[in-house]
């Protein structure tokens, strides 16, 4: 017997073939001439929100990332402001031991240690200053660190809608249903303007 006398179809091979039937003709035996028109617009569609999807999907990631990055630099300046304080009391004890000594000094003596108050005081102030600055930048990563995390949301937000819109899609394909290819249409273009908030951070 000869191999090449018959030939054995997979099932997805006769799905396969019988869709490609229908996409050539139109599908014009069960669904009109416009069932043909409705599988091109599906699949241009379809193409066309995946990439978009892509590009959103991406898009959340870097800020995801971004967001980690801000609060990472906001917690090293919190410490670096909580080292400069404990720096500052440090100074203040100093110069607290340094007002005593000065009143239980004799008046020979007293100079000295009004010398070691004004230095610890001079010091106190450029801490201060430091510890300030270092809190202030803490601050401004905070609020860094909550807008990306915010623009992140929102590009999950639009990739998740294009998602449900290519399923959607897929849905649409396989039942010939205009409800529902009017449906992908529209939370496809729900996706990209919730994509457009998340470029203008809205």
């Amino acid at each position: 017997m000869s191999s090449g006398t018959f030939h054995v179809h997979g099932p997805h091979d006769h799905e396969l073939e019988h869709a490609t039937q229908h996409a050539a003709h139109g599908d014009s035996a069960h669904h009109g001439i416009g069932g043909g028109s409705m599988i091109n617009q599906i699949a241009l569609f379809t193409a066309v929100i995946s990439t978009v999807g892509a590009i959103f999907a991406y898009m959340g990631g870097a800020t995801q990332a971004n967001a980690l990055l801000y609060k990472n630099n906001a917690a090293i300046r919190k410490t670096e402001a909580s080292n400069q304080w404990n720096y500052f009391q440090s100074k203040s004890t100093k110069q607290s031991l340094a007002e005593v000594s000065r009143d239980l000094s004799p008046p020979d003596r007293q100079g000295a240690y009004q010398a070691k108050v004004d230095r610890y005081e001079k010091e106190k102030k450029e801490i201060e200053v430091e510890a300030r600055k270092l809190e202030t930048q803490a601050h401004e990563f905070d609020q860094q660190s909550d807008a990306q995390m915010h623009q992140h949301h929102r590009w999950a937000q639009a990739t998740t809608a294009l998602q449900v819109s290519i399923a959607l899609a897929a849905i649409a394909l396989l039942t010939k249903k205009k409800w529902l290819e009017w449906g992908m249409f529209g939370v496809g273009a729900l996706g990209v303007v919730i994509g457009a908030l998340a470029v203008l951070h809205v």
